[in-house]
């Protein structure tokens, strides 16, 4: 229909599960056309039935994210089946809770390819597009382990320090060239999400978040909100708060803290079953959808988030209300002279 407004074109890597799967319905929601990349075929179908419950058009498309080819040619069939991308989302990855020296070689470079090239692989085949066209938002999916690494985790915690240091450099070169491309990453708290029922573990006991844990929703409208933003980063949740600030005033406290909890604290009371399927090398067959096991201890909303969203209106009302407190006072002192 002519002058009919197309909605955004967003790509969400890892999309069909977890923070991915209710990014992907944060964004329909608010009346995007959603590309969905991720493995198993069937929770790709499921996501993408939701796209399509909520109005948008949609593709559904089984890749890995570790093979640089086959993300090139999804960007690719997404751009002629959709339109030009918008927004790209980075959000897949692969972990294993295991001691460093129990992971073998070929698990630690599966997590490195999927969770960092995964994401340089993304933002690759986003600016062969965004770059020409000047415009675009690439949002690289990261975590409060970008910053502080903790035990049991050493191949994502890696991952997540490469990806932001990919972000380091790539900002800056977009700005030298004049771009109006931008790229955000987002760090993430504890989520309650289906990765811990099928990331690999090395580990007697299954494998749990530590610390505070977050409804997928509560980093989904993060997501969209990085989107939409121009900020280099946005931390989510106050334990990421806590991590990133922490780690920078006593790195070596930290250190001591997490030899004495980190392994303990990553562990429930259940044991793994032997039949237990992980997801490092073939994805875990069902719909796991967004949600963990974790819901009766997770929570759906962030003040921290709902501050930092709104952070320039706060900012002008503290000031407001200091001026106005400050003219008080100099009317008072004034009046008693």
């Amino acid at each position: 229909m002519a002058g009919l407004k197309r909605g955004e074109i967003v790509v969400v890597t890892g999309g069909s599960a977890g923070v991915g799967r209710a990014t992907v319905r944060e964004f329909a929601r608010h009346g995007a056309d959603v590309a969905v990349l991720a493995r198993g075929k069937a929770r790709i179908d499921a996501a993408c039935a939701e796209v399509e419950a909520m109005g948008g058009r949609t593709v559904g498309i089984s890749v890995d994210v570790a093979d640089g080819g086959a993300v090139e040619a999804a960007a690719e069939r997404i751009e002629t089946e959709l339109g030009p991308i918008d927004i790209w989302v980075n959000n897949a990855f692969a972990g294993i809770f295991s001691p460093f020296m129990k992971i073998a070689p070929e698990e630690f470079v599966r997590v490195t390819d999927v969770t960092y090239m995964g994401q340089v692989h993304g933002a690759r085949a986003a600016l062969k597009r965004m770059l020409p066209r000047d415009s675009g938002m690439i949002v690289l999916v990261g975590s409060a382990l970008a910053y502080r690494g903790i035990p049991l985790q050493s191949a994502y915690c890696g991952a997540k320090h490469a990806v932001q240091g990919f972000l380091d450099s790539v900002r800056p070169e977009l700005d030298h060239q004049d771009s109006k491309v931008r790229m955000c990453m987002v760090q993430l708290p504890a989520l309650n999400t289906p990765q811990f029922d099928w990331a690999r573990t090395h580990m007697g006991k299954k494998p749990r978040p530590v610390g505070k844990i977050y409804q997928p929703e509560v980093a989904a409208r993060a997501i969209h909100f990085a989107a939409h933003s121009n900020r280099k980063e946005i931390w989510v949740g106050s334990t990421t708060v806590e991590a990133i600030l922490g780690d920078e005033a006593a790195s070596f406290l930290l250190d001591e803290y997490l030899a004495e909890t980190g392994v303990e604290g990553q562990s429930a009371k259940a044991e793994v079953s032997p039949d237990r399927k992980d997801n490092l090398f073939e994805p875990v067959p069902g719909d796991f959808a967004a949600h963990g096991r974790f819901d009766d201890v997770a929570h759906d909303r962030s003040t921290q988030m709902l501050l930092n969203r709104h952070r320039g209106t706060i900012a002008a009302s503290i000031a407001t209300v200091a001026a106005g407190a400050c003219l008080g006072f100099i009317l008072k002192r004034d009046a008693a002279g």
